[in-house]
């Protein structure tokens, strides 16, 4: 830290450095959020990461932690100032999730994981911008308008958590709660360099979190969609997660002791017929790979037996389903009408869209078997491999591109111009089979644009997934700051 506060290097450092430095008494709360206030106030008009804000209440927050720390009461997350994807209900903060009817809405409670947070001490500070209804891979809505990516403006961080990545970057938060259904924490992650971790589906809370609407509110979380952090190390990542899984403040085993006495097995999963990938993606992966091989890794190119075309068909056909709830009955109609368009194996986008606006119970209970067989697939590989090293998304942080119509919008790459929808293929594998994985970045690539790997591990292993993201941090770099160019 320089004498006038805190310095670059400080804002790019790990929520961990940030509570240490709290806990020697470096400084204090109070003054880490005044340091984080000033630091958006500077560099938020840029990036529009943040939604709805309260730096009062925060600093209210900072004051009681204050008096915990000096009192030895410290909690997990003592005096860090954080932000919440604005998908998630927060008391006393505008929780919009983009859409317009909800503009006005301010919830009386915390959700569920914004509350564990709370209780374990962390500075509610902000929420992170979202797509209207968390519903884009990229980050714009009719309330708060577009965020860019601190890598590069003229490009999306990535969506629906593409606020909470941006904040994360800059160093406006010691980190951040996102959410994912289909890649919604791992390609933002992706796009600015960060580690994210999409959990075992119903391992962190999702009670309070939108869509569906409040007046909708589910018994049961959706399948599919998890909540997860987004960070700058994956000790942070270890940290959040351990207490947004209900964990409580019981030391950790270590992150490198999860991985001790045993030769990872690493499976490389790269498929150019089916889900190509940018050169420069490819590059990150393999680049992970053999750093970890030459560390002591047994890796191999394996795959589970099923087909990913399979896989993939009914995940996109369950998520588009799920989308559909949000909209009125009128819209979901229209396209159930244009099912009758499509041949019964026609796999383009818009004929698995159709088809999901008119699933029915028999054709949910086919896709329902056929699911059961993709998870024994994945039970079977893990027997014989530890993890799945694959790529987080296509390509590397794209062009905002607003253009009305999103099946429409083309990636471009390095091996030509692919379907935007394909940002969920590689997100699809762990989501279907409700698998955890991480994503740590690995390198940047010649355009200056950060790139990472995907880890997917087996149902229940998430901390094995933070681990081997945190062996790669070690092996690779970890974090760069986009100031650090």
């Amino acid at each position: 830290m320089t004498p006038a506060g805190f310095d670059e290097a400080f804002f790019a450092a790990p929520a961990t450095v940030w509570r240490e430095g709290l806990d020697r008494h470096a400084f204090s709360a109070s003054e880490l959020l005044a340091g984080v206030w000033e630091r958006i106030l500077q560099r938020n008009p840029a990036v529009n990461a943040l939604a709805a804000y309260d730096f009062e209440a925060a600093a209210l927050q900072a004051a009681e932690s204050d008096r915990r720390i000096a009192r030895g009461e410290a909690r997990a997350l003592e005096g860090l100032p954080i932000t919440i994807k604005d998908s998630f209900e927060t008391a006393g903060l505008t929780t919009t999730c983009g859409a317009q009817e909800l503009a006005d809405y301010r919830p009386e409670r915390d959700a569920a994981a914004v509350e564990l947070l709370r209780a374990a001490g962390a500075v509610i500070l902000a929420k992170t911008n979202v797509p209207r209804l968390t519903g884009d891979f990229q980050t714009h809505n009719p309330i708060f308008g577009l965020t860019s990516n601190p890598w590069d403006l003229s490009r999306t961080p990535g969506g629906s958590s593409g606020g909470s990545a941006a904040a994360v970057a800059s160093g406006f938060c010691a980190f951040d709660l996102g959410s994912d259904l289909g890649g919604s924490i791992r390609w933002p992650s992706h796009a600015c360099g960060l580690f994210g971790l999409k959990p075992s589906w119903g391992r962190v809370p999702l009670v309070g979190h939108i869509p569906p609407l409040p007046a909708l509110r589910l018994k049961n979380p959706p399948d599919l969609a998890v909540a997860g952090p987004l960070a700058r190390s994956a000790t942070d990542l270890d940290l959040a997660f351990r207490l947004l899984a209900g964990q409580g403040q019981a030391a950790p085993d270590g992150l490198a002791g999860r991985l001790e006495n045993r030769r990872l097995r690493l499976a490389l999963w790269l498929d150019p017929a089916f889900a190509p990938v940018d050169a420069d993606v490819e590059a990150g992966v393999r680049l992970a790979a053999e750093a970890l091989a030459c560390a002591g890794a047994r890796l191999d190119e394996a795959r589970p037996s099923f087909a990913f075309s399979d896989s993939f068909e009914i995940y996109a056909t369950l998520s588009f389903a799920i989308s559909f709830a949000s909209l009125p009955a009128t819209e979901r109609a229209r396209y159930a009408d244009t099912a009758r368009d499509f041949a019964p194996d026609d796999r383009s986008y818009p004929a698995m869209r159709a088809r999901a606006a008119r699933i029915d119970a028999a054709a949910f209970a086919r896709l329902s078997e056929r699911r059961a067989a993709i998870r024994d697939g994945f039970a079977a590989f893990f027997a014989d491999y530890d993890a799945i090293l694959c790529p987080p998304a296509p390509c590397l942080a794209i062009p905002h591109d607003l253009s009305p119509s999103p099946i429409d919008r083309r990636l471009a790459t390095s091996v030509g111009d692919l379907p935007y929808f394909d940002l969920l293929k590689w997100a699809s594998l762990a989501s279907l089979s409700h698998l955890p994985a991480a994503v740590a970045p690995v390198a940047l690539a010649p355009l200056g644009l950060p790139c990472g790997v995907q880890i997917i591990c087996p149902l229940g292993a998430d901390r094995d997934a933070i681990a081997i993201a945190g062996l790669i941090e070690r092996l690779t770099g970890g974090f760069r700051s986009p100031d650090a160019r």
